[in-house]
């Protein structure tokens, strides 16, 4: 009981200190709580998007292989259609128009491509200003803290103590410490998601070459060569 009891208080303390800093490094600190508490929001939205989106790419293509040999382009359809993530969404684009040209296919899969580049990238400039920003507000919140110290020491006649000077000195920096407590793991989050956001788009041009491939490649031969005589021929030769 003891120990919980021990335990409980540190919390309490730990709390009593937090909010004792924010209301020491001024106003300023209110806005970089805010950027902090948005990075979170942003990070644990696109982790969850992300991680739905993501599949395996080579055992996805190649699950619809077989079905696209078999020309069974129906069921190729369902698969498609109950997978999850913008890859298999560009296959299902260009499935649904199997019967077109090569090239059209190419076009296809390019632009299914292209409009899934921004759900993709979605809030991930968010992510990016607040990196830039919490810095920022932190060094305003400095320069600040800095004016106001001085300002006291020059209403006194320009005499300060030590004490009086670092006090000033300490409450100035708590903001630029704060800035770039939020800064640096709001800017690693971003760097994350952006080679998540990169990985993807690349299994979604590897997705969209192998399925015009696998289109292409299952379609019968257009042109029946025959070995029979037209009948104007024969009766031509039999005069």
């Amino acid at each position: 009981m003891a120990l919980l009891a021990c335990h409980g208080g540190q919390k309490r303390l730990q709390e009593i200190n937090v909010i004792d800093y924010i209301q020491k490094g001024g106003l300023l600190m209110w806005p970089i709580l805010a950027c902090s508490i948005i990075s979170i929001a942003v990070f644990a939205e696109r982790l969850f998007y992300l991680h739905r989106a993501t599949i395996h790419v080579g055992e996805f293509l190649k699950g619809l292989s077989n079905l696209i040999q078999r020309r069974n382009f129906a069921e190729a359809l369902h698969e498609s259609a109950g997978t999850p993530g913008p890859v298999a969404r560009v296959i299902h684009s260009a499935i649904i128009r199997h019967d077109s040209p090569r090239a059209e296919l190419r076009e296809i899969v390019q632009e299914a491509g292209q409009l899934e580049v921004p759900k993709l990238e979605r809030f991930l400039g968010v992510l990016a200003t607040l990196a830039f920003l919490a810095p920022l507000l932190g060094l305003l919140g400095t320069v600040a803290g800095m004016i106001d110290a001085f300002g006291t020491i020059s209403s006194n006649g320009g005499y300060a103590t030590v004490t009086e000077l670092s006090r000033g000195v300490y409450k100035s920096l708590l903001t630029t410490a704060a800035g770039l407590v939020v800064a640096t793991p709001t800017f690693v989050a971003y760097s994350y998601l952006s080679s998540r956001v990169n990985t993807m788009l690349h299994d979604m041009e590897r997705a969209g070459i192998e399925i015009v491939h696998m289109l292409t490649e299952s379609r019968p031969l257009g042109g029946i060569i025959s070995f029979q005589q037209p009948a104007e021929t024969i009766a031509a030769e039999q005069q």
